[in-house]
């Protein structure tokens, strides 16, 4: 059992009112994966733990009980909280929502954890909000068992080349795309380059944003993404945070 003395690292994926005075959270903690935990009287007093038990700021806390529902007993901040301007707080949220949806509860996956605080710092710099996005659904995929091989085709085993074209199949991989086939493809070069973490603009980000929906599909289930209903609230687009998620 999880001592309620010992700090561990965590985020706050989802907050809500819970009661007057306390919130109900989702906790993502390096060492204990995704869990429900109640912080009760958060939003009591001159300065409430509240301000701290929000998405997108490093914490440290301990926590009790046996339950499914843990209680919160410390709170401290880690940390300053990352300031996501603009498109970069609906792409954290968007962040937040495939490890709600893909990882399962009180599963440690401390080396995406460390990921994950590294995506969030690359959106919060806000220079390049495609890259980081794409490289973290690479990883959650393979944490969450679901791997994406971006160097070799699924039914053949052969290596994937530069100047060629592949289809990808959903829960299969990549082939090769034949000479009148219809429909998405993605060149070689888009693919390797995302293998690698390599930079990708133009039409390669287009190729791999494309890609990576169509991998992820499978695993999120037909009910929409909110933070993709919510981009498009904010921004009036129609195709909304697809541009960028």
């Amino acid at each position: 059992m999880h001592s309620r003395d010992r700090l561990e690292q965590a985020f706050v994926l989802r907050r809500r009112d819970y009661a007057n005075t306390s919130l109900l959270l989702e906790v993502f903690a390096a060492s204990q994966g995704r869990f429900p935990a109640i912080a009760k009287g958060a939003k009591r007093g001159r300065a409430p733990v509240a301000v701290l038990l929000q998405p997108f700021t490093p914490l440290w806390l301990s926590w009790s009980g046996r339950g499914e529902v843990r209680t919160l007993a410390r709170v401290e901040a880690a940390g300053a909280a990352l300031s996501l301007p603009g498109k970069a707080l609906y792409c954290g949220f968007y962040l937040n929502e495939l490890l709600m949806r893909l990882l399962g509860r009180n599963d440690p996956h401390m080396d995406l954890f460390a990921f994950y605080h590294a995506a969030l710092t690359r959106l919060a710099e806000g220079a390049d909000l495609d890259n980081p996005l794409r490289q973290f659904e690479l990883r959650l995929l393979q944490d969450a068992g679901y791997a994406l091989d971006l160097e070799r085709e699924w039914d053949t085993g052969q290596p994937l080349v530069v100047g060629r074209r592949y289809v990808y199949e959903p829960e299969r991989g990549l082939r090769a795309a034949g000479a009148n086939e219809e429909g998405a493809t993605v060149g070689g070069e888009t693919l390797l380059a995302l293998a690698c973490g390599a930079t990708l603009t133009g039409i390669a980000a287009r190729e791999a944003r494309d890609l990576m929906r169509a991998a992820l599909a499978p695993y999120l289930g037909a009910r929409p993404l909110r933070s993709r209903e919510l981009f498009q609230q904010w921004s009036g687009a129609p195709e909304g945070p697809a541009r960028r998620t």
